[in-house]
């Protein structure tokens, strides 16, 4: 017999769960060189199904899209088809897929969720950072020690976990963290082992899902199309090569077992999906000469998690705290956005840059936007799974009824529309100052000049994801103003960068001029705020003058200036007048520690 030996190790943060909820946050505590482990149950990655839309606002948010859009397709037009008088369906309409002004990519893209977990791992690995597969962890155990939650170098947190591969006699581990995400999917076992209930409840409506590389005729097989007819309702998402989607509504009594109230897969597999689907189609065909790439059934659930945090030290994300249906292509995106708010935040706590009360306002943000997207998705999803109005049902749902919601729907389910109430993050006192950068929500895409050689860039570009916080100054046409600002500004960020680091390592600061490209010169912008010569930019065309242009009126900010503050998620958190530098020192204060 083996002897058995259990190891014990530490680590910073551990993840549990390998989906893209868990690597969106390895992949970023990594990069900013937290030592952090992710495991995962599953042997490999997905081989198929899955998510697979990415909303604009999560395109904006993560340095990974030149990759990304170079595998993935994009959506930009919506086809809608309603019952036709010859008891098929015929087209209602078209409008774009996303109605937003303010898109900087006005369109959705689609991807295999392996591909998109593919492009994670393979910066992962860059930073020497892999999935610890297959394991499973088996108990969850948090301090009760006040004294250890509060102390951001203590590790309250005892995972054991079994590697399923390794020898005999050296399965066991214990691992000690200060801080464990649960990214561990709609069945959660951080969450269930944490007692955290889910708040909600389940629809009578039921879907199929089915992958296929369809023959058809029908003409907007390529862009996202809702179809009402009177079989029933069914969307089509094209994906990545020839690879469409097809979410079919079920007849309950075909999919639910009377005794149990639950799906019944037995019986009902992909080509049944596509006999109920041809009947929607008509009188267009549709059928595949190829495999399935993949199917599933779902009944539509919308639960919310109580809470998303247990002492500031374990939090679930992702499907292990929301739950609901997968049309509107908000799983996946909500879920990388989760753990894009918590990641940065934790960063910082690590690094001893800001308090760890910090931490709470990861629930408040995100379980705030998880009960908005439940409201949105119980609307939308009623609409899209009623039957639609017709001649012989006046009370079914219209077309205009349904195009309206789609588009009102539209900035939400975009992502571009979050919106953070005011916290000690968010601090929208002087909103007057910058009236079109809403404090709360990201950051607008616009276009700028590079003050030292003219180039010009979407300033969304140069607001890495890096877990610094960016201060723009907006300095207006008049430099005077800015010169002053940065004397006082220089003893105010001094005050919360650490002895052994400048500045400039924990702030970004970009200066925005009004001004012409023939006229000034980056060196008149007072050094403390242009630390770089590219960190100075104006608000002029460039030389073909065609890009960039009007940005302070873009953005409401007169000649006077601002300072805006954006936060390491893209997210505006704080506006000041340039002369309101104790106001912009109260606001870091208020989650930073003074060093």
């Amino acid at each position: 017999m083996p002897t058995s030996t259990i190891r014990e190790s530490e680590v910073d943060v551990l993840i549990i769960g390998a989906g893209p909820a868990g690597l969106m946050c390895a992949n970023g505590l990594a990069s900013a060189g937290v030592n952090v482990r992710i495991i995962d149950q599953r042997p490999g990655k997905v081989a198929a199904g899955q998510a697979d839309g990415i909303q604009p606002r999560t395109m904006e948010s993560y340095g990974l899209l030149d990759k990304f859009l170079k595998q993935a397709n994009q959506l930009h037009l919506a086809a809608f088809y309603n019952p036709g008088p010859n008891g098929g369906i015929e087209r209602t309409s078209r409008s774009p897929d996303v109605s937003v002004p303010t898109a900087r990519f006005p369109f959705e893209a689609t991807l295999h969720q392996g591909h998109i977990e593919r492009l994670f791992l393979d910066s992962m690995e860059g930073h020497g950072l892999r999935v610890d597969r297959p394991t499973v962890p088996t108990s969850i155990e948090v301090s009760g020690e006040e004294s250890a939650l509060k102390n951001p170098h203590a590790y309250p947190v005892k995972v054991v976990v079994t590697h399923l591969d390794a020898s005999p006699g050296h399965e066991t581990e214990v691992i000690h963290a200060k801080f464990v995400v649960g990214a561990d999917g709609a069945h959660s076992w951080v969450r269930k082992s944490l007692g955290i209930a889910m708040e909600g409840e389940q629809s009578d409506y039921v879907w199929g899902v089915v992958d296929i590389t369809p023959d058809t005729d029908f003409p907007d097989i390529r862009n996202k199309t809702a179809i009402h007819s009177e079989n029933g309702s069914c969307m089509i998402i094209p994906r990545e090569g020839d690879v469409v989607r097809l979410y079919i509504q079920l007849d309950n009594k075909d999919v639910i077992d009377p005794s149990t109230g639950r799906l019944k897969k037995d019986g009902f597999g992909p080509e049944r999906l596509l006999e109920v689907a041809k009947k929607s189609f008509y009188p267009y065909r549709i059928s595949t000469q190829s495999p399935v790439d993949w199917w599933t059934l779902y009944q539509i659930g919308q639960r919310v998690a109580s809470k998303f945090s247990v002492a500031d030290r374990v939090f679930i994300a992702g499907d292990a705290c929301h739950t609901h249906s997968p049309k509107a292509g908000q799983g996946m995106n909500a879920s990388m956005n989760d753990t894009h708010n918590l990641g940065w935040k934790i960063v910082q706590v690590l690094r001893g840059w800001a308090d760890i009360s910090l931490l709470k306002t990861y629930e408040f943000e995100r379980r705030k936007y998880a009960q908005d997207l439940i409201a949105f998705d119980k609307k939308f999803s009623k609409l899209f799974s009623e039957k639609p109005q017709s001649e012989q049902r006046a009370t079914g749902v219209s077309h205009a009824e349904f195009h309206t919601a789609f588009q009102t729907f539209s900035g939400f389910s975009s992502g571009i529309r979050v919106h953070y109430e005011p916290s000690a993050i968010v601090d929208n006192a002087r909103q007057e100052l910058a009236r079109n950068l809403t404090i709360g929500e990201r950051v607008l895409p616009q276009q700028f000049v590079r003050a030292a050689d003219a180039r010009p860039y979407e300033l969304q570009d140069l607001l890495p994801a890096d877990v610094r916080f960016k201060i723009l100054v907006f300095t207006g046409h008049d430099l005077g103003p800015a010169r002053t600002l940065a004397e006082r500004l220089e003893p105010a960020l001094s005050e919360l960068t650490p002895r052994d680091k400048s500045v400039q390592d924990v702030f970004d600061i970009l200066s925005i001029v009004q001004g012409k490209k023939e006229e000034v010169e980056y060196t008149q912008v007072p050094p403390m705020l242009r630390s770089h010569w590219s960190k100075v930019l104006l608000d002029d065309t460039d030389l073909t003058g065609k890009i960039g242009g009007n940005g302070y009126e873009t953005y409401g900010i007169t000649s006077s200036g601002a300072i805006v503050v954006v936060r390491p998620d893209g997210y505006v958190g704080f506006v000041s007048a340039l002369d309101e530098v104790e106001r912009l020192s109260l606001y870091f204060k208020g989650f930073m520690k003074a060093l």
